[in-house]
């Protein structure tokens, strides 16, 4: 994956290991080889493949290794699939870059430890649930809510495939962790589950349970369209008040979690100023 005009202030680990999410499931940062492991959806948005993403020293590029996918080399969809998801995590476009740059201007301690780009998620969604999971609890808590959300789809999945559940137990590798967990839930894999049963079957979720499943079926019904909204926060002039009034109507979404959750809509670090 080419950086183009990124190239001259992107680094990998810092783009990356920039805040908690990195630590997430279903990100899998290994340290030794500063490389980001993680399973992306494919163009169907229903089937996923678990890629490696490093960063060459001295090269222009990125480098993404596909690990799991029954159709190699990909198709041009799954591929196209698989680029936008990595652009949106680690804020690479043209777009991205010149934010990145006027950011670190206005702030030259910025520049000087290469800070511009705060890490994301594939999918907007992604984002707004697992900001969902870090209210009025321990980190630890946090992290446990969102491996308990991969875990769940991986038996969602394999259940729709008539396949066994999940086995206990730890894996071998990294990557063999990674498969047996599961890519983070989409609003559709959710939207169709009662919060009995998620509360029940993930007791770790707590009462977030109820608002998680709000929001994947008013994501479904059309009633809210995060999409649209972080398009409308790509958009100049920024229209931060109008997202943050539309994500104020949810249910769960009070002034510090709609605050968080319109951070990662914008395209680089929200240099503008935010009262937190």
């Amino acid at each position: 994956m080419e950086l183009g005009e990124c190239k001259s202030t992107f680094n990998l680990e810092k783009a990356v290991c920039n805040h908690g999410f990195f630590m997430m499931a279903p990100n899998n940062w290994i340290p030794s080889t500063k490389t980001l492991q993680r399973p992306l959806r494919l163009s169907d948005d229903t089937t996923s493949t678990v890629v490696s993403i490093s960063h060459p020293p001295c090269h222009s590029f990125l480098l993404l290794k596909i690990l799991l996918h029954s159709q190699f080399p990909p198709s041009s969809p799954d591929r196209h699939a698989i680029l936008a998801q990595v652009g949106r995590m680690l804020r690479i476009s043209d777009r991205d870059e010149r934010d990145v740059r006027e950011f670190q201007k206005a702030c030259p301690k910025a520049k000087a430890r290469g800070f511009g780009r705060l890490f994301r998620s594939p999918s907007i969604f992604e984002d707004a649930v697992k900001s969902i999971l870090l209210c009025n609890c321990t980190w630890s808590k946090s992290l446990q809510m969102a491996q308990a959300l991969c875990e769940l789809q991986f038996d969602l999945t394999n259940t729709r495939k008539g396949k066994g559940k999940r086995k206990r137990g730890k894996s071998s590798t990294p990557l063999q962790a990674e498969v047996r967990m599961g890519n983070f839930p989409t609003s559709k894999e959710l939207a169709s589950l009662e919060e009995s049963y998620l509360r029940e079957k993930y007791p770790v979720l707590g009462y977030r349970a109820k608002y998680i499943l709000q929001l994947a079926k008013n994501v479904e019904s059309g009633r809210v369209s995060l999409q649209e909204m972080e398009e409308t926060m790509n958009k100049e002039p920024y229209d931060y008040e109008r997202v943050y009034q539309e994500l104020s109507h949810l249910n769960g979404f009070g002034l510090w979690l709609n605050r968080i959750t319109v951070n990662f809509t914008w395209t680089a670090f929200p240099f503008q100023q935010i009262e937190l």
